[in-house]
Parts: C-alpha cells; sequence; structure tokens
C-alpha cells in the first residue's frame, strides 16, 4: 500500500514540476514581496484635510492642517470628495459638515479629528498603533490579505489544473482499472499541495514581517493556511471532476472570483459594514487568517469543527465523484 502510494506522490510531483506550479509560486512570492517593501509600507495616505469658513474671522486657528474657505459652496466642493472635513463658523457657533464616506468606523474618527483641530488639540497622526508601529501594521494586514488569496487561487486551481492534465494524458482511465484505492489518489495530491502551500506561508510571512516577528505569528497563521488549503483545494478538485473541460471550469473560477471572494475582500480590505457578511464561510477564514497574524485569541472550538467537518465532508464528496468518473471511464 505505501509502495502505491509514494508511487503516485512521486507521478503528482512531476506532474506539479511539468505544469510549472513551483514557477507560479515563485513569482508570485517575488511580486508581492516587491509590492510590500517597496510600495505598501511606502504609502502615507495624508490626514484628513480640513476646511473652514469663518467669514467673521471669529476663531483664530493656525494648524497647520486647515484650509480657509471664502464660501459656503467652496467648502461643500471641498468636502465633497466623502474624505475632507468641514467646518462652517458663519452662524457663530461650529458646524461641522462631512458627506458620508459609506464607513461608519472612519466618519466617525473624521469628526472627533475635525474637533481636534477646531480645539487645538490635534498634534498630528499616531504612529504607534498597540504592539507595532505603523509600518509593522501596515505588513501584517497585506501580508495576511496576499496570503489568503493566494492560498484561495492556488489551492483551487493547482489541483484543478493537475487533474485536468491527467485526464487528457488518460491517467483516469488507466487509474479506474488499477487496484489502487481512489482515496490515495486524492490524498496524494492534497499532501503535496498543503506541504507546498505551507512552505509558501512560512517563506512569504518571514521575508515580509522578518523572521524574529514571523516565529510569534506562524504556529497560528500555519494552522489557518493548512484548513484554507485543504478546503479549497478539494472545492477544486470537485468542479474539476464534474466539470468537462478547462474551459467551463475557467469560467466558474471567474464567477466564484467576483462573488465569492471579492465581498471578503472589500469587507476586509475598505471596513465596509454588510450585516450578511458573518454568513459567508470565506469571510470567517480570512477573519481567522487576519487574527493570526496579529496574534489574536485563536477562534473558538465551534470554528474548527466547522472547518474539520467541512474537510471531511468535502474528502467523502470528492470520493465519490472521483469514483462515479472513474466508472465511466472504465
Amino acid at each position: 500500500m505505501w509502495n502505491e502510494f509514494f508511487g503516485l506522490l512521486k507521478k503528482d510531483f512531476r506532474l506539479m514540476l511539468s505544469s510549472k506550479f513551483f514557477l507560479l509560486a515563485l513569482g508570485s512570492f517575488v511580486l508581492y514581496s516587491c509590492y510590500i517593501n517597496f510600495v505598501y509600507v511606502k504609502l502615507d495616505q495624508g490626514i484628513y484635510p480640513v476646511y473652514l469658513y469663518d467669514p467673521q474671522d471669529t476663531k483664530s486657528i493656525t494648524s497647520e492642517y486647515v484650509a480657509r474657505v471664502g464660501s459656503r459652496e467652496a467648502l461643500e466642493a471641498a468636502c465633497a470628495d466623502r474624505y475632507s472635513v468641514g467646518i462652517d463658523l458663519s452662524e457663530g457657533k461650529p458646524e461641522l459638515y462631512l458627506l458620508a464616506s459609506g464607513l461608519e468606523t472612519a466618519d466617525y474618527y473624521r469628526m472627533i479629528w475635525g474637533e481636534a483641530v477646531l480645539n487645538g488639540t490635534a498634534d498630528g497622526q499616531a504612529e504607534v498603533i498597540g504592539a507595532d508601529n505603523k509600518e509593522m501594521k501596515s505588513r501584517r494586514e497585506i501580508t495576511a490579505e496576499f496570503l489568503f488569496f493566494e492560498l484561495s487561487a492556488v489551492g483551487f486551481l493547482g489541483l484543478a489544473s493537475m487533474l485536468f492534465k491527467e485526464k487528457q494524458m488518460g491517467v483516469i482511465r488507466v487509474h479506474g482499472i488499477l487496484p489502487v484505492r481512489r482515496s490515495m489518489f486524492i490524498f496524494s495530491k492534497l499532501l503535496l499541495l498543503l506541504v507546498s502551500d505551507l512552505v509558501f506561508a512560512v517563506v512569504l510571512t518571514g521575508v515580509n514581517l522578518g523572521f524574529s516577528y514571523a516565529v510569534e505569528v506562524l504556529p497560528a497563521v500555519l494552522l489557518q493556511a493548512g484548513i484554507l488549503s485543504l478546503i479549497m483545494a478539494l472545492v477544486g478538485f470537485l468542479c474539476a471532476v464534474r466539470l468537462p473541460d478547462f474551459k467551463q471550469f475557467s469560467l466558474f473560477y471567474l464567477v466564484l472570483a467576483v462573488f465569492v471572494t471579492t465581498p471578503v475582500f472589500l469587507a476586509g480590505q475598505t471596513g465596509i459594514e454588510w450585516g450578511w457578511i458573518i454568513y459567508h464561510p470565506m469571510y470567517h477564514l480570512f477573519a481567522a487568517m487576519k487574527s493570526a497574524y496579529f496574534s489574536m485569541p485563536a477562534k473558538s472550538a465551534p470554528y474548527y469543527l466547522v472547518c474539520f467537518g467541512a474537510v471531511l465532508l468535502l474528502f467523502l464528496l470528492a470520493c465519490q465523484t472521483l469514483n462515479r468518473e472513474m466508472a465511466k471511464e472504465g
């Protein structure tokens, strides 16, 4: 039995080499790391601009963050970007003017900032956020997001592309008549993909956080990476077995990327508040990955029970679907 399994491992490893799987992973790593180190951590969006309309010149505000305007219309036009904050003193009593950005938390901070500038208590942007400085917070955040979406794509496409290639080579037909356990056929692919994903997670985290910081978060990160890798690989396997050709599979993946992962990205990156997002299974995997990078408390037992149940159910479905496919080929 073990000889058969190691034979499958060797065959699948050669298949991954021939399909340039590792070369693509290396390209993704270089691209992500260059963006993180040379672009993302150097972005520094200016603090909320404040525009003051004070026709009677009743208040002397000399803050570097304030720009005076000559009319109410000019104030409203300056705040039309839904980012700036306006202060209207035309009636004697300060009136904050700002357009909703769609993010309640951001709008709340804008109001606090406008009031601080008005009262002369603003002293610039905070540089330390929790235990991390601004750069480290940015590194943790973007690395978690890149790893999540890389594993979502690679897990789904990687195993499926291997299966489609085996279909073309007639390997499925051959395995249909060989005395090899169908579960091993799936498990060998899952194992190779899981190991490669975990190695990718270690290298991406170590290079972009620094290995001293990476050691602290890697145990939790690898756990979440393993869960995500197995779930996406099994979903990709099921789709690849059920769909007749790679063209239809690619179309299905496009729909999945747009309608399944995009809402998760928007909710996590922009902070858009959707009540229904808590019912989105990918959102919980995404949140768990981010929590792991920020060393937040581990998820509760029900989360891991659901994940284990999902992996087990998907594996059983994959075995059943593969048995039907091999029976047809045979």
